[in-house]
């Protein structure tokens, strides 16, 4: 088998085993869904909150990093400052015959659309000449406010969240008190209408961003810029990302406006994609939006008597990127063998995902070892106790060993059985997902090992 086919396999699944536990489902799945919108599941939406309260706790508990949530729709003039109405396209070609539309800077990575040449290129179709000419898309999403769909009350959904921050400047830095450096902070929907998704979560028109543009002198834009970039690629690696799997990209063409950028990239199973970049943008944002709403965006340093206008260290990271990557990271399988009931060996296969305790959806399995003996009603007290700390799952359903692989594909890190032990001495076993290994403690203890491993 081909390395691409094994990597196709292994994206397949990852997402069937999204469906099946409840990561994540295709939106509007029972009217053949919506291309390029999901839905997060019971386990998805706990996995996506945690990476995203993770995120939060490393970005704004520090004195010098602010939060907001600003508005999802903004006024139009802040996009124009922006230069996203003139300049947020991607090149659009279309197939005369398919009639399906394409980036045209990405046939070499796009199926043709036309069912009968399946594995088929789009490019190979552009050399043959059966594309029209490109002409640029913009991929803003466009809607109006008020009841009247005239050109005046035209809006958008905003295409990235930092906008909202570099208008809220002034209103942050007079309202906490904050002095340069400081950085504000914001976690938020952000839409794109992109001509083609692909790759599952990777490219899709709805998704969350994790923004944080820390504001600073601008001689000291280059020192602020290497402090950000290894804060975040540690985060990462923090949180249990394969130091093999995660690489800095240097950008060499820069935008008009950054001095410098680096996107931390990620080895999903269709190769290496963005799941960061961290950028100095100088001073243009805020400059451009002192231009367009006629409001000075400065800063006044009251030691040095210095009035200049901040450069800004973006820091860009996808919730939903960022969820994909920590799934492909933890998702694992292993031959493990077992003892058949005639005493002979066999082996089976394993799947586990591997998630950082503190970012598992859930982080305990409870189950009695059988229904009798008032097993099922210390393991919900049990359950009950440790839901006021954790989000845990009881399960008294079919055999121990069966209950122990759907944690292990949930992720969860720690699955703690009561049994006939547990009658007689008030001790529970605890199993560890990634080695399997069991120990027992005291039963009054479990909350308290839990947070020790967890928190």
């Amino acid at each position: 088998m081909s390395n691409k086919s094994i990597k196709t396999d292994v994206t397949d699944k990852i997402v069937s085993l999204s469906k099946r536990r409840g990561f994540i489902f295709q939106s509007s799945e029972i009217y053949g869904g919506l291309n390029g919108c999901y839905d997060y599941g019971p386990l998805g939406v706990e996995l996506l909150k945690n990476i995203k309260e993770s995120w939060w706790r490393e970005m704004t508990y520090r004195e010098n990093v602010e939060g907001i949530d600003s508005s999802i729709l903004m006024h139009p003039r802040v996009w124009e400052a922006s230069g996203h109405v003139e300049h947020f396209s991607d090149p659009m070609v279309d197939c005369k015959e398919c009639k399906g539309r394409f980036r045209a800077d990405q046939l070499d990575e796009s199926d043709c659309g036309n069912k009968g040449f399946k594995g088929r290129k789009a490019m190979k179709c552009f050399e043959e000449g059966k594309f029209t000419e490109a002409r640029n898309f913009n991929l803003m999403f466009k809607t109006h406010v008020g009841p009247l769909e005239e050109s005046s009350n035209a809006v958008f959904l905003r295409p990235e969240t930092a906008q909202g921050i570099y208008v809220n400047f002034n209103n942050v830095r007079e309202s906490s008190r904050q002095k340069i450096p400081f950085g504000i902070a914001q976690i938020g929907k952000a839409f794109r209408n992109e001509i083609n998704t692909k790759n599952f979560l990777f490219r899709t028109r709805e998704f969350e961003q994790m923004e944080m543009q820390f504001f600073v002198n601008p001689e000291e834009d280059t020192k602020w810029y290497d402090y950000w970039k290894e804060q975040r690629y540690n985060w990462f690696v923090r949180y249990g990302m394969n130091k093999d799997k995660i690489k800095f990209h240097e950008h060499e063409k820069l935008a008009h406006y950054a001095r410098a950028a680096v996107d931390i990239e990620f080895e999903f199973p269709f190769g290496w994609g963005e799941i960061e970049g961290i950028h100095n943008r100088t001073d243009f944002d805020l400059k451009r939006h002192t231009e367009y709403s006629g409001k000075k965006i400065e800063y006044y340093d009251d030691q040095t008597k210095e009035r200049f206008t901040p450069f800004v260290i973006e820091t860009s990271a996808g919730a939903s990127r960022s969820f994909f990557a920590f799934l492909c990271n933890a998702y694992d399988e292993e031959e493990i063998k077992k003892e058949n009931s005639d005493g002979s060996e066999s082996s089976e296969t394993r799947t586990v995902l591997r998630f950082h305790p503190s970012l598992a959806p859930v982080k305990a399995g409870i189950f009695p070892l059988v229904n009798r003996d008032g097993m099922q009603d210390i393991a919900h007290g049990i359950t009950d106790d440790l839901r006021k700390s954790f989000n845990v799952f009881y399960d008294d359903s079919g055999a121990v060993g069966r209950r122990y692989r759907r944690q292990d594909e949930c992720g969860t890190p720690f699955c703690i059985t009561v049994d006939s032990e547990t009658l007689t001495g008030n001790s529970v076993t605890i199993r560890h997902r990634d080695s399997m290994a069991q120990e027992r403690i005291q039963k009054d203890r479990v909350k308290e090992y839990l947070k020790s491993k967890i928190e």
